[in-house]
């Protein structure tokens, strides 16, 4: 009986100390969008290139600004996030590289690093996709990783940006 009693004692520790590390690994998913009235571009510097018509360099810093209805994050809303990418299209059709900060209302953040590409709707507006990973983070967020995909429309010269995302992280 004793035997019976320090087994089950033995397994029930083992099982508790496992939870932790197979839960950390568990795969969230976080769906949302942010619309324009959301969105500011703080920066635009545009170059054209020369060669063509229409072919422009471009740096740019976005900032999205979440309220109460923020998305959550391993616990924590999502407060801002703060995008910096450049650019090379012709006439808005053309790949982006971007750079992305997270920060949740409790000061931890996160780091994504995006590939962009766009397409031209006409009058200025573009599509844009984007597809790229979770690079690391701070405090709670030190072991985040992940994917991340969103989505949208953009206006560029008239600063209008919306998009929705998608996230799927994971603690290391």
């Amino acid at each position: 009986m004793v035997r019976k009693i320090a087994l089950g004692m033995t397994m029930a520790l083992a099982m508790a100390l496992a939870a932790p590390v197979a839960m950390a690994q568990q795969k969230q998913h976080v769906s949302y969008n942010t619309p324009a009235t959301q969105t500011t571009y703080t920066q635009q510097h545009v170059i054209d290139v020369g060669d063509i018509p229409g072919h422009q360099a471009r740096l740019f810093e976005i900032r999205r600004i979440y309220g109460d209805d923020a998305p959550m994050i391993n616990g924590s809303k999502l407060k801002e996030q703060w995008t910096r990418g450049m650019s090379d299209y012709i006439d808005n059709n053309g790949p982006a590289l971007i750079y992305n900060v997270w920060i949740l209302e409790n000061g931890d953040k996160f780091f994504v690093r995006t590939s962009l590409v766009a397409q031209s709707s006409g009058d200025g507006k573009l599509t844009n996709m984007t597809s790229g990973v979770i690079t690391g983070g701070t405090g709670s967020l030190a072991r985040i990783r992940g994917i991340i995909s969103s989505h949208g429309p953009s206006e560029p010269k008239a600063a209008i940006n919306a998009n929705q995302t998608d996230i799927d992280y994971w603690m290391e």
